[in-house]
């Protein structure tokens, strides 16, 4: 049996968070701006993260010198697998090879299936699959779904197809409703090397996969509707999320008792799950917690306020159900120019 160590578990605590926040910024955008607008999110991130992780991930991922429809199946096969997404491949010859994506859904999970509109969809298919033969050069390379969640279908399910012509742009993605993902044999998939990824290894990649989309959707926020909109959007998301997802998050991380210190060590051991350098130490009758270091945004920026005045509302979600009776209250910004992030916990007043 493998023992699960405590930064392992604030890796998942950390994973759970931001699968939440991207999944619900989505029906966000969905319900406050409209279908349109989530799908033209969905494309921008999804190309944004294309152009961040295809290639620079064949290597580690062993898909160097496979014929390019392979590649990109096994691909899309493996690198979901690390994420914790469900993913089928089925290899039919080395110009054709499928990818399925089954029940339940990482991007839709749970219930938030039901409100997400058709664009979203074809926002990730049109940003990532049709741009596969670009970053490849291969211009016959395209991609064909054959189904999707929200028409009815089985799942979303499709093949990488080298064709017998160069693509125009509007070719590149195809939808072929009428046909059927062949059968998953999992003796025949892909399989990353045992040695190469550690149980711990596997835990930070799939923590990885979700803060790297939380990271390129609140970029995007800000670049599509303006720093206004987006601190508004992503805001309204992260507190929806960090209020549903506290105790879940809390009891995995194993914290108890509703005051000051309780929700420090809650803070701390999520700071610490980014991989972030956190102290804490007390200040009167508050708390002061510090973070130095700013993983999720690593290699990015400047950014417009919104990036954090969004990102910040996860933790005064979290603290409104762990003491509505508390506040958080920023003292220092990174993002701003200082050192660190730093945050006072006190009580409210007269409280």
């Amino acid at each position: 049996m493998i023992e699960t160590t405590a930064k392992q578990v604030r890796y998942a605590a950390v994973a759970s968070l931001y699968h939440a926040f991207f999944t619900g910024l989505f029906l966000s955008v969905t319900l406050r701006k409209d279908r349109l607008a989530a799908g033209e999110l969905c494309f921008q991130v999804f190309r944004r993260q294309h152009h961040e992780k295809f290639l620079s991930s064949f290597e580690k991922l062993g898909l160097t010198g496979l014929p390019d429809a392979v590649a990109c199946a096994q691909y899309h096969y493996l690198s979901n697998g690390v994420g914790g997404v469900p993913v089928e491949y089925m290899y039919e010859n080395d110009e054709k090879a499928w990818v399925h994506f089954c029940h339940p859904r990482w991007m839709y999970e749970g219930a938030a299936l039901c409100g997400m509109p058709i664009e979203v969809s074809h926002g990730f298919l049109k940003g990532w699959y049709g741009q596969n033969g670009v970053s490849l050069k291969n211009p016959r390379l395209g991609f064909v779904c054959t189904s999707q969640d929200m028409d009815g279908q089985y799942g979303m399910a499709g093949y990488f197809k080298v064709f017998d012509h160069d693509l125009a742009p509007e070719e590149r993605l195809q939808f072929s409703p009428g046909e059927i993902a062949p059968a998953f044999d999992p003796a025949a998939a892909p399989k990353l090397e045992a040695g190469n990824w550690p149980e711990e290894r596997l835990q930070k990649a799939n923590r990885n996969y979700a803060m790297e989309y939380a990271k390129n959707a609140l970029l995007e926020l800000a670049e599509i509707f303006g720093p206004a909109d987006a601190a508004y959007l992503g805001g309204i998301t992260a507190q929806l999320i960090g209020k549903q997802f506290y105790r879940q998050t809390a009891d995995m991380l194993g914290v108890t008792g509703d005051s000051p210190s309780a929700f420090a060590d809650y803070f701390s051991a999520m700071i610490d799950g980014h991989d972030d350098e956190v102290t804490v130490e007390t200040d009167g009758n508050a708390i002061l917690v510090r973070q130095k270091g700013w993983r999720l945004m690593r290699g990015t920026g400047p950014h417009p306020p919104s990036v954090f005045e969004a990102w910040s509302q996860l933790w005064q979600g979290a603290l409104s159900v762990h003491n509505r009776f508390l506040v958080l209250e920023t003292l220092q910004r990174q993002d701003y120019g200082d050192d660190c992030f730093e945050w006072r916990i006190r009580a409210r007043g007269g409280q």
